[in-house]
């Protein structure tokens, strides 16, 4: 993934994050649709994005052809919706974050489930095929770059909250940091499970490593 891209994208955060405090978003998939994104997981592990075909696809989620067309008229709307489906799934545990008596606090014990959970396997070689694709796809590279700012927005949201810094100010400042933990959050998605106790030592540095960046930034709200 072109990361100049998703530069070119976060000049529109702010008002991005001020639209969707005022208009929280709705379901981004129905029901069928989000059974079916799971069901092609698997598929798209496997083969990879350009190795499976809606043929493939279609046979994951137990579906002709033509009818699984009826949903999802091509691999990029895929993706696309995967990653919709994902962004409710983060603006949900981000509302609950921001609304709780310490957002600093909560975002680190979420931040350690994320790290920790391994309980879909497909997920980072999943996020993997994304960005390789992105950098093939302008359209999946704008979706996954979206995402991106969003999440950095929100992280903005608690930094400002923890250290009395505006919004503006946080999102400016704390940029690189912000991309540095998303970073290493989807690094820990792709570790291979296949030494356990290597995987589970990596895991501890990457949370050591994110909340020594999380300590600096409320450190920074203290000297003012």
């Amino acid at each position: 993934m072109n990361i100049h891209s998703c530069h070119i994208l976060a000049r529109l955060t702010l008002d991005y994050m001020q639209l969707r405090l005022d208009h929280p978003p709705a379901a981004t998939a129905a029901p069928k649709s989000a059974e079916i994104l799971r069901a092609v997981k698997a598929a798209f592990v496997e083969k990879g994005f350009d190795g499976a075909s809606m043929q493939d696809l279609a046979r994951a989620a137990g579906m002709s052809v033509g009818n699984f067309y009826r949903y999802f008229p091509s691999k990029d709307a895929i993706v696309a919706q995967m990653i919709a489906l994902d962004m409710a799934e983060i603006e949900a545990e981000f509302a609950r974050v921001l609304s709780s008596a310490s957002p600093m606090a909560t975002l680190r014990s979420l931040i350690a489930h994320r790290v920790n959970d391994a309980s879909d396997p497909q997920e980072g070689p999943l996020w993997a095929e994304i960005a390789a694709a992105a950098l093939r796809k302008p359209d999946i590279a704008a979706s996954a770059c979206a995402m991106e700012n969003t999440v950095s927005g929100y992280l903005a949201q608690v930094f400002a909250a923890e250290t009395g810094l505006p919004l503006a100010e946080a999102l400016r400042r704390f940029a690189t940091e912000s991309a540095f933990i998303i970073l290493l959050i989807r690094s820990a998605a792709m570790i291979a499970p296949k030494n356990t106790d290597q995987s589970s030592h990596l895991n501890i540095l990457i949370l050591r490593t994110i909340i020594q960046v999380l300590d600096e930034i409320a450190s920074a709200g203290l000297k003012g």
